[in-house]
């Protein structure tokens, strides 16, 4: 049995496109901008996430460049979902803005969801959470 128990988990990363990556996961996928900074030792950064929730993703931009580099076509974020016409729509408007579904590099998600790559080339899965 484990003690460990963490109150919030942040996943962090760096982005020389910190307004695009902020407006595709903020207008193409809906998640709120929770908080912000600017200028912090040359960082600007954005975190957003489901208010009130014990998780958030953190895209921070420093003022001599944080190239980072996509990883595997097979490191993935996966949002799990209930309501197939909310991934529909989230699909629509990532298309609408220059994003299209990609076929994953595992054949899992196939059947399982939709994956789209972010502006830094960065991918998510939109599973279809369905009840049992």
């Amino acid at each position: 049995m484990s003690d460990f128990f963490a109150a919030r988990v942040r996943v962090a990363r760096p982005t020389d496109q910190l307004d695009k990556v902020v407006a595709f996961y903020r207008d193409g996928l809906g998640l709120p901008v929770i908080g912000h900074f600017e200028g912090h030792v040359g960082y600007d950064g954005v975190m957003l996430g489901m208010p009130d929730a014990g998780y958030h993703l953190e895209f921070t931009q420093h003022v001599d460049g944080s190239p980072c580099p996509a990883p595997t076509e097979d490191n993935l974020l996966v949002f799990y979902i209930e309501d197939e016409q909310v991934i529909q729509q989230i699909v629509d408007r990532l298309a609408s803005m220059g994003y299209p579904t990609v076929p994953p590099e595992n054949p899992y998600w196939l059947d399982k969801g939709l994956t789209i790559a972010d502006p830094d080339g960065w991918r998510i899965v939109l599973y279809h959470l369905q009840s049992s």
